[in-house]
């Protein structure tokens, strides 16, 4: 096999990820500093944002639009403070039938637009006694059980190796940022694994034994993939999920998307409060 040439690379089309990026960019507007995710019915935190331009996912070039309710689908681009931030209103999902570079594609925007953290958050089912129904919880490590990794390929892509890393997957450094900004706002927030699966369907009690044998906190059905494609870009990656209620078989009663919605909307001024603070601090690491 023949190496590329340099005007046969040039001759190759562009990255949608850059070419979003570049559609993005056309203002020159200063780069944002801090990246953040907003999950299941948590997306009010981006309308808070100050100097807010929000544009539809529609309205940008290439970029996968969600279907679920609790997920807008939109970007916006504020301040916080003197922070710049790039905030996704919502996120696309594998069950959703996207391919996983869709899935990754917003996360993998931010950091081209040049996000160098990004806070990721979600909702998610508490496995572990402690994580009742709003309960906030800093993952500090995850098991990807999807199936899938964004990183597939990418060596013919890029000409490089896909062995990334992911000891750290979770920057320490933002850590302990989020841990500070809670005890300075007098909140708890419970610490844990993060268990990613497909979906759409919830799991069953037999599957939630299985995860609790495995050292899973809690469950959902993002953000792991988003994580290894920050972290194949090199931008630390800070993530929190919202309890929004208990696994199955661990309380009576069915589990629902709206009983989702319903418990991060109670959760709001907690979870808005802690990230306010949280993206300042990100930013203040550098």
């Amino acid at each position: 096999m023949t190496r590329a040439s340099d005007s046969d690379r040039d001759t190759r089309p562009m990255d949608p990820v850059d070419l979003a990026a570049a559609y993005l960019q056309q203002n020159k507007a200063e780069p944002p500093q801090v990246g953040v995710v907003l999950g299941s019915g948590l997306g009010a935190w981006a309308a808070q944002l100050e100097q807010a331009e929000p544009l539809p996912y529609t309205s940008i070039p290439h970029m996968p639009t969600p279907s679920v309710a609790g997920h807008s689908g939109r970007l916006w681009r504020g301040r916080r403070g003197p922070v710049r931030v790039a905030c996704l209103e919502g996120r696309v999902h594998a069950y959703e039938g996207h391919p996983v570079e869709r899935v990754v594609f917003g996360a993998r925007l931010l950091a081209t637009l040049g996000c160098r953290a990004v806070l990721l958050t979600n909702a998610a089912g508490g496995i572990r006694s402690d994580l009742t129904p709003g309960s906030l919880m800093l993952i500090t490590d995850h098991l990807n059980l999807t199936g899938k990794n964004p990183l597939v390929g990418w060596s013919s892509r890029g000409g490089h190796p896909p062995f990334i890393d992911l000891t750290r997957a979770y920057d320490a450094e933002l850590a302990e940022a989020a841990r500070a900004a809670s005890r300075n706002l007098g909140q708890e927030l419970a610490e844990g694994v993060y268990a990613g699966l497909l979906g759409p369907s919830y799991e069953t009690p037999a599957e939630i034994r299985m995860l609790r044998t495995l050292g899973a906190d809690a469950v959902g059905m993002s953000t792991v993939l988003e994580t290894i494609a920050l972290r194949e870009k090199g931008v630390r990656v800070g993530a929190v999920s919202c309890i929004t209620n208990v696994a199955a078989g661990l309380a009576a009663g069915a589990l629902s998307h709206d009983e989702v919605q319903e418990t991060a909307a109670q959760a709001r001024s907690r979870f808005s409060a802690l990230l306010d603070a949280w993206v300042v601090r990100a930013a203040a690491l550098g």
